[in-house]
């Protein structure tokens, strides 16, 4: 017999007597004893490379990992970027100083310009975008609803196919083992009738001087 082989010595769809009383806590118990003698010897993940947990960790994950423990408060978001400063009191009449003020009023347009273009352009296309977006989803969302019933159904087939598997073999071992009774009865009787034949004989007057 190969390794591979797996000797079958039940037959769940074919057996009777599983709703018994003290059947389920008999089983139970047998699983029990066995899970506190097994003793794995073999790494069943062996053949798995070592899980790298640092994969996708970033540097800014790093970060606000290490404040969550230190259990920092996290910074307030920073409007800095989109105030309109003008220079300095002690700098009003500083050339450089509004030059970077003006440069910095330049930026904040351009960005709201860009900001505008892609309103409008969210405006004008983003519906159908969505609406494609929308129609993926509703593909793939079909793709795994049929995938799923194609599973369901194999689950059924095999079930199935063990249901008719296990009567057949079971519905053989009761012919075999009516077939069994029948040959030690029939042996009983003969035996038995052996048995009577031989208290005859001795009660023969010849066969007994014989």
């Amino acid at each position: 017999m190969s390794e591979a082989a797996v000797v079958v010595d039940a037959l769940p769809y074919f057996d009777q007597g599983y709703e018994e009383p003290g059947i389920k806590e008999a089983a139970l118990a047998l699983i029990e004893e066995e899970t506190r003698r097994y003793r794995p010897t073999k790494n069943y993940l062996e053949f798995l490379q070592p899980p790298n947990y640092k994969a996708f960790e970033t540097e800014v994950m790093k970060n606000e990992w290490e404040r969550m423990q230190a259990r920092l408060p996290m910074e307030t978001l920073s409007m800095k970027r989109c105030e309109l400063p003008q220079p300095a009191t002690g700098k009003m009449t500083d050339v450089q100083a509004w030059l970077e003020a003006v440069h910095n009023s330049e930026a904040q347009l351009e960005h709201q310009k860009l900001r505008i273009q892609n309103l409008e352009l969210l405006q004008e296309y983003g519906s159908t975008v969505w609406k494609n977006s929308n129609d993926l989803l509703v593909k793939l969302l079909n793709t795994s609803q049929q995938r799923l019933q194609e599973v369901r159904k194999q689950i059924q087939d095999i079930n199935w196919q063990r249901k008719n598997e296990q009567i057949e073999a079971g519905t053989k071992l009761k012919n075999l083992e009516d077939s069994w009774v029948g040959l030690v009865s029939k042996n009983y009787e003969i035996e038995r009738v052996c048995l009577e034949m031989e208290n005859q004989l001795l009660a023969i007057p010849e066969y007994q001087l014989a």
